[in-house]
C-alpha cells in the first residue's frame, strides 16, 4: 500500500480519537518524522510513515534514536491496519 493511503488512514484515526495529526517539516533537517500527533492530555507522538514493506532510512533511524533518547515516543507505521489501530 502507498504511503499516502496509510497517512490518510492515520489522520482519520487520530481525528476520530480527538487529536491533531500535523505534517512535520524542518528546513534544517531532512530526516524528521512525517507527522506530529498531539492527543488530549498533552501526549505527543512522532510518526514516521512508510509504504507497506518499506523501512526508515539510516538517517531517519538515527533521528528516531535521538528523539527516543530524549524520552519521545517515535513510531513507524507502514500498514493501513496499524494506522487504523493507532492508540496513544
Amino acid at each position: 500500500m502507498l504511503e499516502k493511503h496509510i497517512e490518510a488512514a492515520l489522520v482519520r484515526r487520530v481525528k476520530k480519537l480527538g487529536g491533531l495529526c500535523e505534517k512535520f517539516t524542518s528546513p534544517s533537517a531532512r530526516s524528521v518524522p512525517d507527522r506530529i500527533v498531539t492527543m488530549p492530555g498533552g501526549v505527543i507522538i512522532f510518526v514516521e510513515l512508510k509504504a507497506t514493506g518499506k523501512k526508515p532510512t539510516e538517517l531517519q533511524e538515527r533521528d528516531h534514536a535521538r528523539r527516543r533518547a530524549l524520552g519521545c515516543d517515535v513510531r513507524v507505521i507502514n500498514t493501513k491496519e496499524d494506522a487504523d489501530a493507532f492508540t496513544p
